[in-house]
């Protein structure tokens, strides 16, 4: 059931904004495009939010980083916004985006495709086992 899901609340919020964005721009824009108008709409929508935030990618016991990362969005600290504008998603994003999510150690992320002539998301869960 949908209230059962964890941050749907929040989820549902970032969900909207991202209708809003595509309903005006439509598809054929460049990710950034997207990602500056979803800046206009969170804030409209008083969500908290840091936008490409670099983390640190570290393997096994080094303790140096690998390399880092950069998520589009992070909301209210809890979840991970990755935006793409694609003419279709495809498993190679959602890989990508699990990526993220474990590198942020956050739990819930949204995979939101403008490029589409529908919007399109996919909700992603990180299991903490």
């Amino acid at each position: 059931m949908e209230s059962d899901l964890k941050h749907h609340d929040l989820t549902g919020k970032i969900i909207g904004a991202s209708y809003r964005v595509h309903q005006f721009l439509g598809n054929g824009f460049q990710e950034v495009i997207y990602q500056r108008a979803l800046v206009y709409e969170f804030e409209k929508a008083e969500l908290t939010f840091e936008r490409e935030i670099d983390q640190q990618i570290f393997y096994r016991d080094l303790e140096y980083p690998i390399g880092t990362r950069r998520a589009d969005f992070v909301v209210d600290g809890r979840v991970l916004v990755e935006i793409k504008a694609v003419s279709e998603l495809e498993d190679v994003h959602m890989a990508q985006a699990l990526n993220y999510l474990k590198a942020y150690k956050l739990e819930v992320g949204l995979l939101i495709n403008f490029g589409s002539k529908s919007m399109e998301f996919k909700r992603l869960i990180l299991s903490r086992r």
